[in-house]
C-alpha cells in the first residue's frame, strides 16, 4: 500500500506511564499488544480496517515483539485462524466488517464455539450499524446469541475501550469460550487518550517456539458425539463462569443519581448518546454525571440476573436503551424481572423506535416520551421545545430552499477506472438490449446509481457470479457478472467460477482488476502489482510463475479470457459485445484492468512534487470542452457520470441549454474524450499538456506557433 501508518506504528511502541492519544480502533490495536497477544489476524473493512492495516505495516515491530501478523484472504479464514488457543494457551485476536463478515465467518465460527479455547480468543468486530453504514441492516448480537459467543459493547471512551479489550482475554480463559468485541462506527473514531502500559511478548510465539504439538484429545474437537456434551458444558459450566467473572471483575457500569426511582440500562455504545441526551432535560453533564441511575452493559450477553434485579428492585421505572431489532436485551430483562417477581415497569421499544440508529435527537425524543410517562414530575419542557425547534429549522428550510434538494448518491471517485466500463456496457445495450447484471460487493456497486443504474442484484463479497448462476437458465441473454479482483480472491474464485466451470455455466464475468480491495481501503490482495516481491522479501518463497488472475482462471480451465484496458472505451465496448454474440459456449471472462485511481494518486503526486522542487520537467495532461462546439444535449454526462464533467451557462445567447465543463478536479484520465469518440458524440472535447519546466526546444516552439497564429488572427 502507498498509504502511510507511520505515526499510528509509532504509538504502538508507548512504554508505561506514557499519554496514547489517537481513535479508538488504534488504542484497541495498542490494547492487544498490552495484553500479550501471540497472534492478530483479520480481513479489511470499515471500521476496522486501521486495527489490520497498522498490524501490518508494523510487521518488524510485532516480529521483534514476537507477535505473528496475518492478512486473511476472507473472514472465514480469519475466523479460523482462532483454532490455535483450543488446544494452546496463547492468546490470539481477529477482526473484520460487522455482520456481513461474521457471516462469512459463521462456519468456523460455530465450531470454534463448541470446544471452546483454552487461550484468550477475541474477535474485534466493527459494527456497522445506522446512517453511515455501508451495509445490511443487521446486528452482531443475534450471532453471539446463536453460538453463545460473549459479546462486549464498551462505553465509548479509550480508557473504557482498552480495559474491555484487556478484560476480554480474562474473560475468555475464564469461560474457555472466544468474546466478540463489537465497536460502533463512532467508537471507531472517538478520540481521547490513556495511559498506556509496556507492550507484552507472549509466552508462547514466534520467538519461543514450541518443541511439541498439543497431544490429541478427541473431546476438543467439534465432532459428534462430544459435541451433545459440548453443549451441555455451554450451559452449565461455561455461562455460570462468564457470569460470575463479569459480576466480579466490574465490567458492567453501574452510575448512581438522586431520581433513585428512575433507571436507565444502557448499551455501552450508546452511553454518549445518552448522556448528550439527558444534558438537554438538565439530567447530566458535560462530565457524564447522570441525575438518573443508569447501568451501563459493557457485555451485553450474558447478563447477569443478579446485576438486573439489583438495579431494578424498588425503581417504578427503567427504560431499557437497546438499539436495533430484535429487542433481545429487552426481551431477556423482561424475564429475569418476571421470574423475579420485580414489578417495576420496563419500558423500551414502546417509546423508542423499534429500529434503526438511535442518535441523539431519536434519543431525545425516546427519552421525552419516557419522563412524560413515567417521570415522577420531572420537566420535559426542553426536550419538547428542542424537537419542536429542530422541527421548525427543517421547515423554515424547505420554504427557503422553495423544493427538495436534488439527491446526490455516492459515486465513483475522480478518474475511477471503472467508469469507463460501465459506459462502455451502456453503450453495448444499445446495440444487443438489456441484460440481467449481478452486482457484487466493492466499489462497483456505485454502478447501481445513476447514471448507469446497472443490477439486479447484490448478495454477497465476490458473489455475483454464483447469484446469476440460477439466472442463466431461463434467460434468451447471456447474463452478465461483475466482481472486483479483491471480490474474486475473497469469494469469487471458489463459489462462482468453479461452480461454472463445474456445471458448464454460459454467462459473461467482468472483474474489475484494480490492484486493491480498494472499497476497504486499497489493502494488497495476492495480485497487486508487487506483492510477490514483497512476499518474497518478507521471506516467503517465490511462487512458480507470477500469481495472477489471467494465470489463476487459466489453470481453472477457463477458455474464452480477455484482458482490456478500462480507459479504452471502444475496446471495452467491442469486447463486450464479442462476449454478448460469441456462440462459443461456456464462462467468457473480461479482466478489465486499470489501477485504482486513488492509489495513483498517492504515488504520483508526491513524485511530481519532487520533481518540481528540483526543477525537472513535468507534464499534466488536462481536458476541457470547446464551448462553442458543445450543442449542450449531455450525452457525454449521461455515458460519463464523472464528476468532473459538469454544466455551466453557455456564452452563446442563441443556446437555450447550459454547455458542458471539465472542473478543476480533473485527474486526466481522459474518459470524457473516450466516451464521445466511441459514442460517435459531437467532437467538443479538446486535450492539452500542461508543461512546468518544458526544455530549451518546446520554449522555442511555443513562440514560433504564437508568431504564426499572431500573424493568421485578424487585427
Amino acid at each position: 500500500m502507498e498509504l502511510s501508518f507511520r505515526d499510528e506504528i509509532a504509538m504502538l511502541r508507548l512504554g508505561a506511564g506514557e499519554t496514547f492519544q489517537g481513535e479508538g480502533i488504534l488504542a484497541v490495536t495498542k490494547a492487544l499488544l498490552q495484553s500479550g497477544v501471540s497472534y492478530v489476524g483479520g480481513y479489511q473493512g470499515s471500521p476496522v480496517s486501521a486495527l489490520l492495516d497498522v498490524m501490518v505495516q508494523a510487521r518488524e515491530d510485532m516480529q521483534a515483539l514476537g507477535v505473528h501478523v496475518e492478512a486473511c484472504t476472507n473472514e472465514a479464514a480469519a475466523a479460523a485462524m482462532l483454532g490455535a488457543s483450543i488446544m494452546y494457551p496463547v492468546r490470539g485476536a481477529v477482526t473484520w466488517k460487522s455482520i456481513v463478515g461474521t457471516n462469512v465467518a459463521s462456519d468456523a465460527l460455530s465450531n470454534l464455539s463448541s470446544p471452546g479455547v483454552l487461550g484468550g480468543a477475541l474477535i474485534v468486530v466493527g459494527e456497522d450499524y445506522g446512517e453511515g453504514a455501508s451495509v445490511i441492516q443487521e446486528r452482531t448480537h443475534a450471532f453471539a446469541l446463536k453460538s453463545q459467543l460473549w459479546l462486549m459493547d464498551p462505553r465509548p471512551n479509550l480508557p473504557t475501550i482498552v480495559h474491555c479489550v484487556e478484560k476480554a482475554f480474562e474473560l475468555s480463559e475464564a469461560s474457555n469460550t472466544p468474546v466478540m468485541l463489537e465497536l460502533r462506527i463512532r467508537a471507531c473514531h472517538v478520540r481521547g487518550s490513556f495511559v498506556a502500559k509496556d507492550n507484552r511478548a507472549p509466552t508462547i510465539g514466534t520467538h519461543q517456539l514450541l518443541t511439541e504439538p498439543a497431544p490429541f484429545i478427541y473431546e476438543k474437537l467439534a465432532h459428534p458425539p462430544v459435541t451433545f456434551a459440548q453443549e451441555r458444558k455451554k450451559i452449565e459450566v461455561r455461562l455460570p463462569a462468564a457470569r460470575a467473572f463479569v459480576e466480579a471483575s466490574g465490567l458492567n457500569e453501574l452510575f448512581d443519581g438522586p431520581h433513585d426511582k428512575l433507571g436507565l440500562i444502557v448499551q455501552g455504545g450508546l452511553y454518549n448518546t445518552v448522556i448528550r441526551a439527558l444534558q438537554q432535560f438538565g439530567l447530566a453533564d458535560a462530565f457524564g454525571n447522570s441525575q438518573i441511575p443508569m447501568l451501563v452493559l459493557n457485555v451485553v450477553y450474558p447478563l447477569v440476573p443478579t446485576q438486573i434485579t439489583q438495579f431494578c428492585d424498588g425503581k417504578n421505572s427503567v427504560l431499557v436503551v437497546e438499539e436495533g431489532q430484535p429487542d433481545f436485551i429487552e426481551q431477556e430483562i423482561t424475564a429475569l424481572l418476571r421470574r423475579a417477581k420485580v414489578d417495576t415497569v420496563l419500558r423500551g421499544k414502546d417509546v423508542l423506535p423499534p429500529a434503526g440508529e438511535y442518535t441523539a435527537e431519536v434519543m431525545l425524543g425516546g427519552l421525552t416520551r419516557w419522563l412524560e410517562a413515567d417521570g415522577e414530575g420531572l420537566a420535559t419542557a426542553p426536550g419538547r421545545l428542542l424537537l419542536s425547534n429542530v422541527a421548525d429549522i427543517r421547515q423554515q428550510a424547505g420554504s427557503l430552499l422553495g423544493a427538495a434538494l436534488p439527491p446526490r448518491p455516492p459515486n465513483f471517485c475522480i478518474g475511477c477506472p471503472e467508469r469507463p466500463v460501465f459506459a462502455a456496457l451502456k453503450l453495448v445495450q444499445r446495440e444487443v438490449g438489456p441484460m440481467h447484471i449481478s452486482t457484487d460487493i466493492g466499489c462497483h456497486a456505485l454502478a447501481t446509481f445513476e447514471p448507469f443504474s446497472f443490477g439486479n442484484s447484490i448478495l454477497g463479497y465476490g458473489m455475483s457470479l454464483a447469484s446469476g448462476a440460477g439466472v442463466r437458465s431461463f434467460q434468451q441473454r447471456r447474463p452478465v457478472a461483475i466482481m472486483g479482483d479483491g471480490g474474486f480472491w475473497h469469494n469469487g474464485l471458489l463459489s462462482g467460477v468453479s461452480g461454472a466451470m463445474l456445471n458448464g455455466g454460459d454467462g459473461v464475468l467482468v472483474i474489475m482488476k484494480n490492484g486493491y480491495t480498494s472499497a476497504t481501503g486499497t489493502q494488497d490482495v495476492v495480485s497487486t502489482p508487487g506483492a510477490e516481491s514483497r512476499r518474497v522479501a518478507q521471506g516467503s518463497s517465490a511462487t512458480e510463475g507470477e500469481l495472477t488472475i489471467e494465470n489463476t482462471l487459466k489453470g481453472m480451465g477457463v477458455r474464452w479470457l480477455k484482458t482490456v484496458h478500462t480507459y479504452k472505451v471502444a475496446q471495452v465496448r467491442d469486447v463486450l459485445r464479442d462476449a454478448f454474440t460469441t456462440p462459443q459456449a461456456g464462462l467468457k471472462v473480461i479482466i478489465a484492468e486499470g489501477e485504482c485511481q486513488l492509489e495513483r494518486q498517492r504515488r504520483v503526486k508526491p513524485m511530481r512534487a519532487r520533481q518540481l522542487k528540483q526543477g525537472l520537467r513535468v507534464v499534466r495532461t488536462k481536458y476541457g470542452v470547446d464551448d462553442e462546439t458543445c450543442t449542450g444535449d449531455h450525452s457525454c454526462i449521461r455515458l460519463s457520470g464523472c464528476p468532473t464533467l459538469t454544466v455551466k451557462p453557455s456564452r452563446d445567447p442563441l443556446k437555450r441549454n447550459p454547455v458542458a465543463t471539465v472542473e478543476q478536479g480533473c485527474v486526466g484520465c481522459g474518459l470524457c474524450g473516450e466516451v464521445a469518440q466511441a459514442a460517435a458524440l459531437c467532437p467538443s472535447f479538446w486535450r492539452a499538456d500542461v508543461i512546468v519546466n518544458p526544455s530549451w526546444w518546446e520554449r522555442t516552439r511555443d513562440r514560433l506557433r504564437r508568431g504564426v497564429i499572431s500573424m493568421l488572427q485578424p487585427a
